[in-house]
């Protein structure tokens, strides 16, 4: 009976020391558990998080496509509108460069008219001073300014003092000059009378103007008669005191003043039939 008792009790032990070590490991396996629930949660949570960024980068870089592909079509919508102004330029350009070679050509013609007007003015004036080169240069002096052949005559060696009648030397120079110009029928010139700035009057001259056109009158009237020089070829002037070589206020410098210029007159209309038929042979 003892002997029972005890194996009974021994056995109740048994049974409550397995009971507890499983008890024990349930209680370890929960705490794990609990753990790795918890770890799971957080990585959960991270998760979620990680899917908003990731959401917010999708859009935001979808946002980032659509602005790039609408760039990219104004851009090609742009580049087609380069073309378009390339090919218009190109074209403008090419206009341009055949307007300039155009011009160019013109330019040349017109130079080479200049070239040849300067030609025969060069060779009127050696023809000139040749001619006149005996003379003193205080009393006759010719010259070129812009292009125009001036022949200056002082008035002593033209006229007596006061008056509108020409010297008997006056003639020989006059005929000179008449040789000069009846060798080149095409030019047509000016007599132009001046005179200085000290009053005159006389029963014949009434002042400075009557005087200086009555000398250039008297000048082409020998031209006319004693030179057979053709009469639409002249032109007479007087431009009285107005236009001194010097300052009046002194003997020599009026006597300077005092002179009678041929002023051989550039025939416009000859010059530019020059151009254009420079223009002409270029086509």
């Amino acid at each position: 009976m003892k002997k029972f008792i005890c194996l009974s009790t021994f056995s109740i032990l048994l049974a409550s020391c397995v009971s507890q070590k499983k008890y024990q490991e349930l209680e370890t396996l929960q705490q794990n558990t609990k753990n790795n629930l918890n770890s799971a949660s957080v990585q959960l949570n991270t998760c979620k998080e990680e899917k908003e960024a990731a959401l917010t980068s999708i859009e935001s870089l979808k946002d980032q496509v659509r602005f790039l592909k609408e760039n990219n079509q104004g851009l090609i919508n742009n580049l087609g509108n380069l073309t378009t102004l390339s090919q218009k330029g190109a074209e403008n350009l090419e206009k341009s460069l055949e307007s300039m070679k155009e011009k160019d050509v013109r330019i040349q013609k017109m130079q080479d008219a200049v070239t040849r007007k300067d030609s025969v003015t060069l060779a009127l004036v050696t023809s000139l001073k040749g001619v006149l080169g005996n003379l003193s240069d205080d009393d006759i002096e010719v010259n070129v300014e812009k292009g125009v052949v001036y022949v200056s005559i002082s008035d002593k060696l033209l006229f007596s003092s006061g008056s509108y009648l020409i010297t008997k030397r006056a003639k020989e120079v006059l005929g000179k000059v008449a040789e000069v110009v009846n060798n080149r029928p095409n030019i047509e010139f000016m007599v132009e009378g001046h005179t200085d700035n000290v009053p005159i009057k006389t029963d014949a001259i009434l002042d400075n103007w009557d005087l200086s056109v009555k000398r250039a009158t008297a000048v082409v009237r020998i031209l006319q008669n004693d030179f057979k020089v053709s009469p639409e070829r002249m032109t007479a002037a007087g431009r009285s005191s107005y236009i001194p070589l010097y300052d009046n206020n002194n003997a020599a410098n009026r006597a300077k003043n005092r002179r009678t210029r041929i002023v051989i007159l550039p025939k416009l209309d000859q010059f530019y039939d020059l151009i254009e038929k420079g223009m002409e042979s270029s086509q």
